[in-house]
């Protein structure tokens, strides 16, 4: 096995055992119940080397009051999901895992992005940035122009 790859067939090792993809992709489920998010929670996770180097959830920024106690700012300005991402009290789970790992000097270059959502073109450009090589994504948001930054960064996607 190379990094995070999986070469047992797909939904399990054959012995009752997650995939290692399956196991991380269920872990970010979990980070996402920590989401303050009123429209969408979402984790996230960076692993190298089937480990895990920070996870992420979307949400405030740290000690300010969150969206679930103060209500929605794009919901009280109707602002449709995907537009106006400047507009948002919160940071997205994968900003907020990238940001955990370099507040505790983790470098996540060679790393893996598991994610409850496919990232948008802003959490793209980060992504690109900070080296990850391969994101493994759940759900059905869809953003055209982050899928064709990823192609061209040559970032594998895999979508379950």
């Amino acid at each position: 096995m190379e990094g995070n790859r999986q070469k047992e067939k797909p939904g399990g090792t054959g012995d009752g055992r997650p995939a290692w993809d399956d196991y991380f992709l269920d872990i970010v489920g979990l980070v996402a119940k920590r989401a303050t998010c009123l429209r969408r929670r979402v984790g996230a996770a960076l692993v190298r080397d089937r480990r895990i180097l920070a996870t992420g959830y979307n949400g405030a920024p740290s000690g300010l009051r969150h969206c679930l106690s103060i209500g929605c700012l794009r919901e009280q300005k109707q602002i449709p999901s995907g537009e106006r991402h400047e507009l948002c009290r919160g940071l997205h789970a994968e900003q907020n895992a990238i940001i955990q790992a370099a507040l505790h000097g983790v470098s996540v270059k060679g790393a893996t992005l598991y994610c409850t959502n496919q990232p948008c073109t802003i959490c793209v450009k980060m992504i690109i940035n900070a080296g990850i090589v391969r994101i493994v994504v759940q759900g059905d948001y869809r953003d055209d122009l982050a899928e064709e930054m990823l192609a061209e960064a040559k970032i594998e996607v895999i979508r379950q």
